[in-house]
Formats: structure tokens, C-alpha cells, sequence
């Protein structure tokens, strides 16, 4: 069987915006960016501007991703926010696993597999976030990291991993300037590939898109884009500034399987 897998293009806002910057940006991407078959655009603001985004957007050509969400449906958790309030506000994607939310907020493989299920048990599709720090990459240890972070997904059907997307993002590249190489890029993804087809079924690895994040921005894109197992970008800076970002989801190339 053969198919093209979707090319994902996310801009992840982190903790900046304010609805002025929103404003203008969702102007700019709605004015130049014209819908291209197999290409799927998302951002993910800051959860103040999740449904202030939503409704600035052409819904047709963009969807508004959660940046995080925790693994049950409400309770006693000050400060966090539900896959269940996301599908309230019509928001289709969630971030799980960045590593900011593991290296800095102490996240553990086991929280983000219990997020990751609950999320897709309620119709959202997942970026799932992997990545290594700049230690494990000069040790020769980073097949044995991202092996560890996608353990516990070998028990996830089929039917689960239709709703994630993979993102990985060397931590060392992450906001640094510092970015892989296309074929640094490119021999990770295949690794990543092979451990799907390996540990769930390889038409599972077939379809699976494989986002790349670190340092993304409009010089660089264009190289990583034609890599064959790269399918999207999770942009951090470039994403709030709409010229760059224009220029990022203008380089897409979706891949045929």
C-alpha cells in the first residue's frame, strides 16, 4: 500500500505573545499562505490565547494547538489544563513531552505515556516530543535516549498511533541557533523509523510522521525539508515572527511511502 504521510508545520509560542503580536500574525499567515494538499499548519500559543487565536485564524488553512495538557480529565491540579478543555474549545492538537516540560518541569517518560493515552482517547492528535541533550549526542547514546522516551509506546495499537505525530528535537539545538545537519537530521528520523517498524509494525512506521525541531528558521528549512524522512517542523522563535514563518511552511515537502 502506498499513500503520502501529512507534512506538519507547528509553531510553538512557548510562554510569549500577547493578542496585538496574535493579531497581526494571524493577519499576515491568513493573507499569504494558500492551502496545499498533504501539509498541515498548527500553532500553539500560550493557553491565555488559545481561544483568542482560534478565532482570528482561517480555520481552513490553520488549526491551534495546546502546548502541554496533563493525564486526567479535572481535579485538584492548579495550573493545569485537560485534554478535556482543549476538545471543549475545538482545539485538534496537543505538544506532550517537549523537553522543556521534561528537563525543566521534571516530567517523566511514564506522566508523558499516561498524557499521551488520555489525549488520544479523546480524539486529539499528539505531537509527541523526543529528543536528546548535547552529552548523550557526543557519548553515542542518543538511539539508547530516544529508544528509552518511545519504551512504552510499543504497547500503543495501531489505531493510537494513527494520532500521534513524532517530533523530535535535539535539546542541544533547541533556541540555541545551533541546528543539525540535514543529514545528522535525516539519519535520526530513520532510527526513529526503524524503531516504530520494529516495536509496533512497520506500516505504522510507513505512516507515522516525523516532525523535526531545533533551531528551525527560514535559511535552514529548505535543506531539511527535502531530507525523505523529515515530515514537518516544530518551530520555536521563527514561528512568532510571520515572514519567517511563512517561509518555513512554503518549504514544505510532502513524502510519498
Amino acid at each position: 500500500m502506498t499513500g503520502t504521510r501529512t507534512f506538519f508545520i507547528g509553531g510553538n509560542h512557548k510562554m510569549n505573545g500577547s493578542k496585538s503580536m496574535l493579531e497581526s500574525l494571524s493577519k499576515g499567515m491568513n493573507e499569504s499562505v494558500e492551502s496545499k494538499e498533504n501539509v498541515e499548519i498548527f500553532i500553539a500559543p500560550s493557553y491565555p490565547y488559545l481561544d483568542f487565536l482560534s478565532s482570528r485564524l482561517d480555520n481552513k488553512k490553520f488549526k491551534v494547538s495546546g502546548q502541554n495538557c496533563y493525564s486526567v480529565a479535572k481535579g485538584a491540579f492548579t495550573g493545569e489544563i485537560s485534554a478535556n478543555m482543549l476538545v471543549d474549545l475545538g482545539i485538534p492538537y496537543v505538544i506532550i513531552g517537549h523537553s522543556e516540560r521534561r528537563n525543566v518541569f521534571g516530567e517523566s517518560t511514564d506522566l508523558i505515556t499516561k498524557k499521551t493515552k488520555y489525549a488520544i482517547s479523546l480524539g486529539l492528535t499528539v505531537i509527541l516530543c523526543l529528543g536528546e541533550q548535547l552529552d548523550d549526542r557526543k557519548s553515542s547514546k542518543t538511539e539508547k535516549v530516544l529508544s528509552d522516551q518511545l519504551k512504552d509506546f510499543a504497547s500503543f495499537t495501531p489505531e493510537e498511533w494513527s494520532k500521534i505525530v513524532i517530533a523530535y528535537e535535539p535539546v542541544w539545538a533547541i533556541g540555541t541557533g545551533v541546528v543539525a545537519t540535514p543529514q545528522e537530521a535525516q539519519d535520526t528520523h530513520v532510527f526513529i523509523r526503524k524503531w516504530i517498524s520494529e516495536n509496533v509494525s512497520e506500516d505504522v512506521a510507513k505512516k507515522t510522521s516525523i516532525m523535526y525541531g531545533g533551531s528551525v528558521n527560514a535559511e535552514n528549512c529548505q535543506n531539511l525539508s527535502k531530507q525523505s524522512d523529515i515530515d514537518g517542523f516544530l518551530v520555536g522563535g521563527a514561528s512568532l515572527i510571520a515572514a519567517d514563518f511563512i517561509t518555513i511552511i512554503n518549504s514544505a515537502v510532502p513524502k510519498k511511502y
